[in-house]
């Protein structure tokens, strides 16, 4: 895709324009301190003239005073101008920015997990922060800068004319010299800041990604290599940075020698008439006054013209996360769960590829239903499609074909929240929040009360670790639950499932990673949450499958056998070695 195409630009202005109009009032304030202060820039230029020609030429001390206290309160005036300007144009800046930053976040936490599979996480983590940081640069100051400049220019250009008529001629045949520079620089800026913005998010998304493996990084000494191939971003981020200061220092250096000079054409052809009397010392002081504001307006504008092109790359890059559709919605018009949700699910002919690869189908043709309340344990080697299948009973990906029914309603045909309302997953990493322990019990249910919180940890073994904790519920866990043992961080998954108390179970080899002390606790703790629930287990562990009342054994995407313990042993082969294999492990620890 072309980055520079109009129609990004347009919409990058359309979208800062939408999040703005909710701030009319502020806006009206900004532009009239706006006007204020540059209405009175320019009339010090008036100032100079009169204090020129009326108070230094009739040499007398009361008009001084008069005009000199006349200068001090239009500065006393702009001062108060400027703060109001500043205060509120600030203020715009960060008010949208966060309202952007929210926009991104509620798009992002709803779209499909599929996206994250293809985007790195920490990159767009990266255009949440140093992109906005851009934006809010752009709507906060530069802006406010740019329409000031430009009604001084405008207004500078009024004031050489009534100021003198000549002399103006000479200012605006200097001005395309200017403009065209400036717009072929600009351009060029634009694009290595779009470059400049990507690289700074890889920088970004490196870091959090070595840091974040840090054990793994030191265990196998490979902090060297990461430093090597950090200098080698950063070293790649600063030599487009370096390609985009060049453009934009040689732009400001054509500026200031094209409109200085012009200036210096000016004062020579202005100080000529003076000499021959044809206009005053105050005029001709006047004049240079408005032309050097002319020029530095001009000047400004270009300076501000490469900031808006910065901001104009972080904008699309803010778009296109805005943009990306969300494949997998609730219908317009959903259908209703009956009121009591038992779990039955009916899963008809179903097949799934994985986008990345759609020759590869992880699920084939499965069919296969499963009755409320009962236990289905699934095995098979790993790559069978056993996780997927729970990626699918959760709509994180939609099937190619075939269906999976819940209660006999389509589950394409209920509304996203309803579905994922009705199961609960323990998976084998179980996922903690940064936060206190209380906080990560309570996510499945956010208003739970004390009581059942703890009711729920008692049930999944979890209470006593925790009250051997220095404090308690209150304890502090790391990222990712940092400082807990697998065996600790499983029972608290599980206490967060029972209180969703949800009546169908996803356990995703919940046991797999424990000890054997740790499993009988979680295993005990999972039975109870069993209970009256229908429940699917991804089992690798024979101890786990023989509880349940059925079992279905996947290899490659079919499934290839399904009865109960005894009747698999003999009648499927797979299901014999598995079971062999794990016999003899659970034996030998």
């Amino acid at each position: 895709m072309n980055h520079h195409t109009p129609r990004t630009r347009w919409q990058s202005v359309k979208m800062a324009l939408a999040f703005i109009a909710p701030y009319k009032r502020q806006v009206a304030y900004s532009l009239l301190a706006l006007l204020f202060t540059a209405t009175i820039t320019l009339s010090i230029g008036q100032g100079i003239r009169l204090l020129i020609d009326r108070g230094f030429a009739t040499q007398s001390a009361d008009l001084l005073t008069q005009y000199v206290l006349i200068f001090l309160l239009l500065v006393f005036a702009l001062a108060i101008g400027t703060f109001t300007r500043y205060y509120w144009v600030t203020w715009l800046g960060e008010r949208v920015i966060a309202d952007i930053r929210r926009k991104v976040f509620n798009h992002l936490i709803n779209l499909h997990p599929g996206f994250f599979d293809k985007n790195r996480s920490l990159e767009i983590q990266s255009r949440l922060t140093a992109d906005m940081t851009l934006l809010q640069s752009v709507i906060g100051s530069s802006v406010s800068f740019a329409l000031r400049n430009f009604i001084m220019m405008i207004g500078g250009i009024i004031w050489l004319f009534i100021t003198n008529a000549k002399l103006t001629a000479i200012v605006l045949i200097c001005v395309p010299l200017v403009v065209v520079p400036i717009l072929i620089f600009g351009r060029r800026v634009r694009s290595l800041s779009r470059q400049s913005q990507d690289k700074i998010a890889v920088v970004g998304a490196y870091v959090g990604e070595v840091l974040g493996q840090i054990k793994t990084v030191q265990a196998y000494n490979h902090q060297e290599i990461d430093q090597h191939k950090f200098h080698d971003h950063v070293e790649d981020a600063f030599s487009v940075a370096k390609h985009r200061i060049k453009q934009r220092a040689l732009l400001v250096t054509m500026v200031i020698i094209l409109v200085l000079g012009a200036v210096g054409v000016m004062i020579w052809v202005g100080g000529m008439d003076v000499i021959e009397g044809r206009i005053s010392g105050g005029e001709l002081a006047a004049f240079v006054f408005y032309s050097v504001i002319v020029g530095s307006a001009v000047a400004s504008i270009s300076e501000v013209i490469g900031e808006l092109q910065r901001a104009a790359g972080a904008a699309e890059r803010t778009i296109e996360l805005l943009d990306t559709p969300n494949q997998i919605k609730s219908p317009l018009h959903p259908q209703e769960l009956p009121s009591t949700v038992g779990g039955n699910i009916e899963i008809q002919q179903l097949c799934f590829t994985y986008p990345s690869r759609p020759n590869n189908y992880v699920i084939n043709q499965l069919t296969l239903n499963i009755k409320a309340g009962e236990t289905l344990a699934i095995v098979g080697p790993s790559g069978a499609g056993k996780s997927t299948l729970f990626d699918l009973l959760l709509r994180f990906f939609d099937t190619n074909s075939g269906s999976i029914k819940l209660e006999g309603v389509d589950i394409r045909q209920l509304d996203i929240l309803a579905l994922r309302s009705c199961f609960a997953l323990v998976s084998q990493t179980p996922a903690l929040f940064y936060g206190n322990i209380l906080d990560n019990l309570r996510y499945a249910k956010p208003d739970a009360s004390d009581t059942e919180v703890e009711a729920a940890a008692k049930a999944a073994y979890a209470h006593t670790f925790i009250s051997e904790l220095p404090q308690g519920y209150q304890t502090k866990l790391g990222d990712a639950g940092l400082g807990l043992s697998g065996g600790q961080k499983q029972r608290l998954a599980i206490a967060r499932a029972l209180l969703a108390d949800t009546p169908i179970l996803l356990l995703d080899e919940a046991t797999s990673a424990l000890d054997s002390q740790s499993e009988h606790l979680v295993q005990q703790a999972l039975n109870k949450l069993m209970v009256n629930r229908t429940t699917l287990v991804i089992a690798h562990r024979l101890s786990t499958v023989k509880s349940a009342d059925r079992i279905a054994v996947f290899n490659n995407g079919h499934l290839e056998a399904l009865g109960t313990h005894h009747e698999l042993m003999q009648s499927s082969q797979l299901y014999s070695q598995l079971a062999t294999l794990q016999f003899q492990l659970d034996a030998a620890s």
